[in-house]
């Protein structure tokens, strides 16, 4: 099955699994039911898999063996393969340490420390970065991310083209470091972060 993260071409966001009704799932057999199945054991195996195997091997009936299910039991819980991954992607997320830091770090301590937690959740899940291309990032740990550089963000006094200006080269900084974070150095991309800080330091105190 061809996905999104694999043709290239983003998910449209009214498909996204985080909008989408859940109806209540069909009754299961005794073997699925024994089984303990439900959709956080599915997603923690899907992170698992993906890690283990690539996004290119993954498939639902990879993951139901895994799972020692059947793989049409998997639909009881999502309508689509397009639902796991995002659900995986998002549970990834939730690894991503959100806390401002001391205050005395000031935006500039604080923007390095979420960026270098970004890079090394790109590092540790490498799937990371195509599925954030491919879908909308609207579940909770997606929104919660980008609350917490919003915070950052209005910390720096920006406000306007400025403001937006500066929360657009961020984002792409650290979405456009996915496909590098397992090839570049750690000083070369601290180096082009303290570079990013600051031009933003600079437009901030203009």
């Amino acid at each position: 099955m061809v996905t999104a993260a694999d043709s290239g071409d983003p998910l449209p966001v009214e498909s996204s699994v985080w909008l989408a009704a859940r109806p209540a799932a069909p009754a299961r057999r005794r073997s699925e039911a024994l089984s303990g199945l439900d959709r956080e054991r599915i997603t923690a195996a899907t992170v698992r898999l993906l890690d283990a195997e690539g996004l290119a091997r993954f498939s639902m009936r990879r993951l139901a063996a895994g799972l020692g299910v059947t793989a049409m039991s998997l639909y009881w819980y999502v309508d689509t393969k397009h639902d796991l991954l995002e659900l995986a992607l998002d549970r990834a997320l939730g690894e991503l340490a959100l806390s401002s830091g001391p205050a005395s770090e000031g935006w500039p301590g604080r923007l390095r420390t979420l960026a270098r937690g970004y890079r090394r959740l790109l590092a540790d899940h490498p799937w990371v970065a195509p599925l954030t291309a491919a879908y909308p990032n609207i579940g909770p740990h997606a929104r919660a991310f980008d609350a917490a550089l919003q915070r950052l963000l209005d910390a720096t006094g920006l406000a306007g083209s400025a403001r937006t200006g500066a929360h657009l080269a961020v984002s792409q900084f650290l979405h456009g470091c996915g496909g590098t974070a397992r090839r570049a150095p750690e000083g070369d991309f601290c180096l082009a972060l303290d570079v990013l800080i600051a031009g933003i330091e600079a437009k901030a105190t203009a």
